[in-house]
């Protein structure tokens, strides 16, 4: 974990306590071409293809994956962060956070999204203010597994089962198991 992302948890009223080290940055860079050619694979080329990271821990997997993805298939795929602050069912349960950016330039109608990061059900809401994908497909560095709503992953790129008590925090230095407590 980096400093900024500790600093950035400090922030919030949250500490990450590790217990260990689940992939190492080199696993996470396979991971994400593996995931970058079965997207390829697919989707039968990157033409008509949009990335879009949720903000915070989405965004880096995102960009990521557009650069994997454009180095591999030669054409530029363009990479989007979306914020879904306003279109959490749980903001009356936790405190807001500051809004991040939306950086979505583009109408998304007849062009197909793979979406990277938690929140999924938020972020497909505010997906529809963008336009009416052909697809939308999710990306996930980890797939712990847990389902609370009928929502799976298209390209996963290590599946950690885990006790709902742990924690995982993905980047792209690494994935880290650990317990995640209101400081």
């Amino acid at each position: 974990m980096t400093q900024h992302e500790e600093r950035q948890d400090r922030q919030r009223g949250l500490a990450f306590v590790v217990k260990s080290q689940l992939l190492t940055a080199d696993d996470v860079s396979r991971a994400m071409k593996r995931m970058a050619h079965e997207v390829i694979e697919r989707n039968q080329g990157l033409e008509q293809l949009s990335v879009v990271g949720i903000q915070r821990g989405g965004l880096a997997i995102a960009e990521q994956l557009a650069a994997t993805l454009s180095a591999i298939g030669q054409v530029a795929v363009p990479v989007s962060a979306l914020d879904v602050t306003y279109y959490r069912d749980d903001i009356g349960a936790h405190p807001l956070k500051d809004a991040a950016m939306t950086t979505l330039r583009d109408d998304l109608t007849n062009r197909t999204v793979v979406l990277t990061g938690r929140t999924i059900r938020a972020a497909l809401a505010a997906l529809a203010d963008w336009g009416r994908p052909t697809a939308v497909q999710l990306a996930v560095l980890v797939d712990r597994g847990h389902r609370e709503l009928p929502i799976r992953p298209d390209y996963v790129g290590k599946n950690l089962p885990t006790a709902l008590s742990e924690t995982v925090r993905a980047t792209l230095d690494g994935v880290w198991l650990g317990t995640g407590v209101s400081s």
